[in-house]
């Protein structure tokens, strides 16, 4: 059941899934200088000016209602949630309509 679920399940619609909820079960408060796991490859190689860090604290904050510390973080936060939430919208309505066309078209007679 699971495996058959996973066919139909595009990748991208699994991996934007799986980071908002990892970004809403992360902990929103940062405690003294604590360091943060990122995936930024520019923060890695030791860089601190990329223009993306923070947005996934800023995320985090929203999701736990924090508003305006979500805005000290990133100022791109709220968009980048919203445009996420859209894409995963899209992903979703495109993969069950995908699938209602397809069953729809298996039982019709193709007969001139």
């Amino acid at each position: 059941m699971m495996r058959k679920l996973l066919r139909y399940l595009p990748l991208e619609l699994l991996f934007w899934l799986t980071a908002l909820i990892l970004l809403a079960f992360a902990d929103p408060h940062v405690k003294g200088d604590h360091q943060h796991f990122t995936l930024c490859p520019l923060a890695n190689l030791g860089f601190s000016g990329c223009p993306g860090c923070g947005i996934g604290r800023s995320i985090t904050q929203l999701m736990h209602g924090n508003l305006a510390e979500s805005f000290k973080q990133h100022w791109f936060g709220l968009p980048a949630l919203l445009i996420i939430s859209w894409r995963i919208i899209v992903l979703i309505r495109l993969n069950f309509f995908k699938n209602k066309v397809v069953n729809l078209s298996i039982g019709r007679n193709n007969h001139v």
